[in-house]
Formats: C-alpha cells, sequence, structure tokens
C-alpha cells in the first residue's frame, strides 16, 4: 500500500545508518558530552549565522516542546499559540501536564498575526483584575504550521517586534523547518531565524533521522540548569552520541537541506498532479503537506490502496485529508498515487 500518512514513516537516511554503523563500537561520554555532539553543534551555528547559539538535542518535538515551555515560563505564566497549533490541538496536553496553560489566538491559515498578539497582549496588561489570570509569557509558532503554510520574514519580524516589546520569548516549532526554509515561496532562512526568535528547534525526526531535535537558543538565553530539566521531562538520551552523530550527518555537506527540497520537489509533483485530476485544495500550502478535499466515496475507494491523514470534515458529503510527502518520497510512488486519482 502507497503511505503519504506523515513525514516519519520511514527509518532514516542511508548516510546516518552508515554512519551510526561506523562509530557503533566507540566508547563515547554518554548524555551528548562527545565530540560528535561538539561538532554537530559546531555546523548549526555555522550554518544559522550565530557563533555564540545554545544548542541541547532532543529525543522528540512533543518532549522538546514541552521542556523549552515548561523551563522558560514561570508558574503562574502561559504560552500564547495559534487556536489550530500544534501544542493545542495534537500534543495530548503535554503543555498543560507541565502546569502552563496554551492561551489560543486566532489561526490564520494556521499562522498567528501580529496586530491580534498585541490586541491580546494590550488588553491583558490593562486590565485591572489581571492578578487573577494567566499570564502570557511567551509566544509559539511554527514554521510550516499545522496547515504547511509558512511565515514571510515580515510577519516573523512584525510578530518578534511585538515579543519585545512585551518583553516575552518568541519560540519558534521547526519539527518540519526542514521543508519550510526549502519551499520556493518563503524568503526566511536560519540566519533571519536566529535574528527573530529567542529560542527555535531544527527538526530531525521528520527530516530524515531516526529520532531527534536541535534546540538552538540564539541569544545566550537558554535557562539556568536546562540539561537538567531536558532530563527531568525524559527527553535526555543517555546515548545522546546517537543524535550528535544524526545532526553532524545532517549538516555535513549540506544533506538536511538537499533532503527537504527533495520532499518539496515531490509535494509540487503531487499538486499538479491533484490539480490535473480537478481536485480542490483545503488552502493552498507551499511545503511537503498538502491538504486535499475529496468526496466521501472517493475517499473510501482511495483508503483501499493508499495511506493518507483523515483531517477534518468539510460537510456531510466531504472530507479534508492530508498527503504528506517526505525526504524518502520516491517519484515512482507520486505517479503510482496519481494513476489512482
Amino acid at each position: 500500500m502507497l503511505s503519504f500518512t506523515c513525514d516519519y514513516t520511514r527509518g532514516a537516511h542511508e548516510k546516518i545508518l552508515k554512519r551510526l554503523i561506523e562509530t557503533n563500537m566507540e566508547q563515547l561520554p554518554g548524555y551528548g558530552n562527545d565530540h560528535y555532539c561538539e561538532s554537530a553543534k559546531e555546523k548549526i551555528r555555522r550554518a544559522c549565522e550565530c557563533p555564540d547559539a545554545e544548542i541541547y538535542f532532543l529525543t522528540g518535538g512533543t518532549q522538546t516542546n514541552a521542556t523549552v515551555i515548561d523551563s522558560m515560563l514561570k508558574k503562574f505564566e502561559g504560552v500564547i499559540a495559534a487556536k489550530t497549533g500544534h501544542i493545542n490541538v495534537h500534543e495530548s496536553g503535554a503543555v498543560e501536564y507541565t502546569g502552563h496553560k496554551v492561551l489560543t489566538l486566532p489561526g490564520h491559515e494556521g499562522k498567528i498575526r501580529a496586530d491580534e498578539l498585541e490586541a491580546f497582549l494590550k488588553t491583558f496588561w490593562s486590565d485591572e483584575n489581571r492578578e487573577h489570570m494567566v499570564f502570557p509569557g511567551m509566544v509559539y509558532i511554527s514554521h510550516p504550521t499545522e496547515y504547511g503554510t509558512l511565515y514571510t520574514k515580515t510577519e516573523l519580524e512584525a510578530v518578534s517586534s511585538i515579543c519585545h516589546q512585551y518583553k516575552i520569548p518568541l519560540y519558534l516549532d521547526g519539527a518540519r523547518l526542514g521543508y519550510g526554509l526549502m519551499s520556493s515561496c518563503t524568503d526566511v532562512t536560519l540566519p533571519i531565524l536566529s535574528k527573530l526568535c529567542d529560542v527555535f528547534y531544527i527538526g530531525g525526526t521528520k527530516v530524515g533521522a531516526l529520532c531527534g531535535e536541535a534546540v538552538v537558543f540564539t541569544h545566550k538565553n537558554a535557562p539556568l540548569h536546562f540539561t537538567a530539566m531536558i532530563k527531568q521531562q525524559g527527553a535526555l538520551m543517555a546515548k545522546g552520541r546517537l543524535l550528535g552523530i544524526q545532526f553532524d550527518t545532517l549538516f555535513t555537506d549540506d544533506l538536511y537541506f538537499t533532503i527537504s527540497r527533495h520532499a518539496v520537489k515531490m509535494a509540487e509533483l503531487l499538486k499538479k498532479g491533484f490539480t490535473e485530476k480537478g481536485y480542490s485544495f483545503f488552502l493552498d500550502s507551499p511545503t511537503n503537506q498538502q491538504f486535499i478535499v475529496l468526496d466521501n466515496k472517493k475517499l473510501e475507494e482511495l483508503q483501499k490502496k493508499v495511506a493518507f491523514e483523515i483531517w477534518e470534515k468539510l460537510d456531510k458529503e466531504h472530507t479534508v485529508v492530508r498527503f504528506a510527502t517526505s525526504w524518502g518520497t520516491k517519484q515512482e510512488e507520486i505517479a503510482e498515487l496519481i494513476a489512482l486519482l
């Protein structure tokens, strides 16, 4: 059966597997205190053009979001996110489990708007009863968003400016960051993110690695004893070399960007095929996630041969579904899917 359910259904890029095998019998310090982790960090700093960046490797996206957010918020603070944001709808209340409320703003194709963020913060700080409320202590966004959409540089600058004005950090979830950076429709780069965000992470799990995410604190602002907090959240790998080797490989010879570009190219072929077959799109996504409106009868027929994600009901007769390409998607798979349409 063809599978387009997600971008982590395959294992890992062969170059990563090769490096893991080659280094398998080396005896190295644990918890990321090895030279492969240090090499990976230095390569990421260079890619971000941020020599002072503090970088940590965590096991997965949910653990990363919960750990970063919890570590940077005071006990009485919450995190602002789009109503459709990943931490609000697809992480089983992981952030709330740490004791912090997710404060939601309207989502505009997955994105928040700077003017609505400013209005939210202005309203809070002008409320005389705010001591009895959850304080907004951070802003969370993702790039790409849950809908595969992207922030422009101008939009990020506007959101970042509001955050600085109110002295709260801007945190960017980069689980699929490679696919956003390699979109032909973006003007955002790693150096730009390093300037505009207080912290973000570079996703590995969904972009060629077996597992792991690289958290980048951009302004020497990592919380005190952050490693201890990572361990408390169960996100610290004893064999930290496994994460370091993977990211060292991903950031060697631009592998991370090359395989991300491939996924976007496959999504563009998929998009072209759906368009030529007369299918409707729920929205226009320039990344590896494509959201298609299917007649329910066609959906049932297609499910017999193709795996994809059910996203939401559009009406009684139609359903929005998601097809995701990845670093490992083959052109022959795209052709086979299009033939089934």
